[in-house]
């Protein structure tokens, strides 16, 4: 139960897209930040900006709901030290490897796409194996080699967005 409500207080954590741009960034500068340089990034990728472009009123927003909201969830949670200017992540937070699996309307989730993958993997070999796949054009080899190139690939890719949607890894935050 301990470890199902533990993964529950970090969704709900996450579910917020200013915490999570938090963390982000904490995790992005891998040192302690000031709270207006965070609010300024947060509200720079919020807002679609760059940060030289915010108003003081878009600035302002964001430094008030993160001092006054999100920062003391995060404290709360043991996610970040939080004093009134400087914010650090704490040991659990930093060991906290948050990917978001983030699955287009046009598309489908990789759980699914791997086992429809597994599906026709099944097919070619059960086929090779009751002959009737052709063996004359393509050696039995050859099949389970593009089964196998057809995994590899697809891992390749999967890694590669995986990647992208890492908390803290890439310059923007997914």
């Amino acid at each position: 139960m301990g470890e199902r409500s533990n993964r529950g207080q970090i969704f709900d954590l996450l579910s917020n897209h200013r915490r999570r741009y938090a963390i982000h960034y904490c995790k992005r500068e891998g040192e302690p930040v000031e709270l207006g340089d965070l609010a300024e990034h947060v509200a720079a990728w919020e807002l679609d900006k760059e940060v030289e472009e915010l108003t003081s009123a878009e600035r302002k927003r964001v430094y008030t709901s993160l001092q006054q909201t999100h920062l003391p969830t995060l404290a709360e949670a043991e996610m970040v030290e939080f004093d009134d200017r400087t914010i650090e992540l704490t040991e659990k937070a930093n060991e906290l490897d948050v990917y978001l699996d983030v699955v287009p309307g046009d598309s489908i989730p990789w759980g699914t796409y791997y086992l429809g993958l597994a599906v026709v993997a099944s097919a070619v070999m059960a086929g090779l194996w009751l002959e009737v796949v052709p063996t004359e054009t393509i050696p039995e080899l050859g099949w389970a080699t593009a089964v196998v190139g057809l995994f590899v690939a697809s891992a390749i890719v999967h890694a590669v967005q995986s990647r992208r949607m890492r908390l803290g890894e890439m310059e923007r935050p997914p």
